[in-house]
């Protein structure tokens, strides 16, 4: 028998440990990623192609480094300092401030909300469903998730939920765009029409949102993720933005090369009219089913991210518990807001119409949201992290450059939609 040579044994087996270790430490990035691509997004996304063909879709690709960049310092901020985003901006900048960021983030939450949720009502309808019973079941799916599990399980239910959003690569693959098509769409700027910059700023609110701060950075807190964990975590960040962005653009490109390419004219109701992209190749009812599957792995794994960033970002700010490694007895105020924020947006949706133009004016809202946003962050990125962390240098002039124009380019897209400017 031939003797076994260690040394060609242990690369496997390091190889082996590393990405045990990867995975032990990988999820809060991805899950926000997933959360990312919500139904606004993907009501977004698909507007955009109906609208504007592959006009949009250079815009999707550019915002993975700004979203990389923008996550990565929540990453930075929670494993070198141990702390939620509202429990920082409290210690450095006092108590009134938090408030400020976390009323930002209450805003952005229930908008969020609303649209997960009339993403659930609108896939309910889609099969027959009633409204209220499709609602009812999914506030009990996400109750049941939060409290009675821990912050690992709900984790892992959150990614698997995610994972159903792959679904629209397949139909983007199957719609066979044409690619010559997509490199002239992409270069073709209409920088002049208000519509356009209306829906480019709804795509970059569509990925650059205040929940996703305050459940990343909590979520790695809650985990306890250290000083050795930091390559991994930025790893694991960095995989969730190339994802969820072509998430985005794969929504996009099935819709350009459907809907856009045989009615560009067409304005998406409701948002069961996005199956209509997918009907070509899969059918009607089995692009009811990819489809509906896609909108509620979405629309279930945002509801739980957003939900629990302002528990988070509340119990963080006011003081009061906040951990899913609690019984709910321990800390109720923290899961209180968790079902209350949760039921008031399924009660929204009850009282409010399907309509896709309120997916898209949440998304534009959160680019209104961006300077709130990026200003604490970027702030304590600077004051909170230690001697080496910190943003200072080159760095810090790439990440100012990068949010003001963001910023700049966002607000006046979203307020030159409304007539504004």
């Amino acid at each position: 028998m031939p003797a076994t040579n260690p040394a060609a044994a242990a690369p496997p087996a390091a190889a082996l440990g590393r990405l045990r270790f990867f995975l032990a430490v990988a999820g809060p990035g991805l899950v926000v990623m997933l959360a990312d691509t919500d139904v606004g997004s993907i009501v977004t996304a698909a507007q955009s192609g109906v609208q504007w063909g592959y006009r949009l879709l250079g815009l999707q690709l550019l915002l993975i480094p700004v979203l990389y960049v923008v996550q990565e310092l929540t990453v930075r901020l929670g494993i070198f300092t141990g702390r939620g985003h509202g429990e920082l901006i409290r210690e450095k900048f006092g108590r009134p401030w938090a408030f400020v960021s976390v009323t930002g983030l209450a805003i952005a939450v229930l908008g969020a909300l609303v649209t997960e949720f009339s993403g659930v009502a609108g896939i309910g309808e889609l099969f027959g469903v009633p409204r209220v019973a499709s609602l009812a079941l999914a506030v009990a799916a996400l109750l049941a998730v939060v409290l009675t599990g821990s912050y690992r399980r709900v984790e892992r239910v959150a990614i698997i939920c995610g994972l159903f959003e792959l679904a629209f690569l397949g139909v983007a693959w199957a719609a066979h765009p044409d690619f010559p098509a997509m490199l002239r769409g992409s270069l073709d700027i209409p920088y002049a029409n208000r519509d356009y910059l209306y829906l480019v700023a709804a795509n970059i609110g569509a990925v650059i949102m205040p929940w996703m701060i305050f459940y990343q950075q909590s979520a790695i807190a809650d985990k306890k993720l250290r000083i050795e964990h930091f390559r991994a975590a930025r790893l694991d960040t960095a995989f969730g933005s190339i994802v969820t962005q072509i998430i985005m653009a794969a929504v996009l490109i099935a819709a350009a090369a459907t809907i856009g390419r045989s009615n560009p004219h067409a304005n998406l109701g409701a948002v069961g009219d996005i199956s209509d992209a997918f009907r070509p190749f899969l059918g009607a009812a089995m692009a009811r089913l990819v489809f509906g599957l896609g909108v509620l792995g979405a629309g279930m794994v945002a509801a739980v991210v957003v939900s629990l960033a302002l528990a988070w970002g509340i119990g963080e700010v006011t003081g009061f518990r906040h951990s899913l490694e609690l019984h709910p007895a321990k800390a109720p105020w923290f899961y209180g807001a968790y079902a209350v924020c949760t039921l008031a947006g399924a009660g929204l949706v009850l009282v409010m119409p399907d309509l896709v133009a309120l997916n898209i004016a949440v998304e534009a809202m959160n680019a209104l949201l961006l300077p709130l946003v990026l200003g604490f962050l970027i702030a304590l990125a600077v004051r909170a992290l230690p001697e080496g962390q910190n943003l200072r240098g080159w760095y810090l002039w790439l990440v100012l450059a990068l949010a003001i124009m963001t910023t700049a380019l966002g607000i006046f897209g979203a307020l030159s939609g409304m007539g504004v400017v």
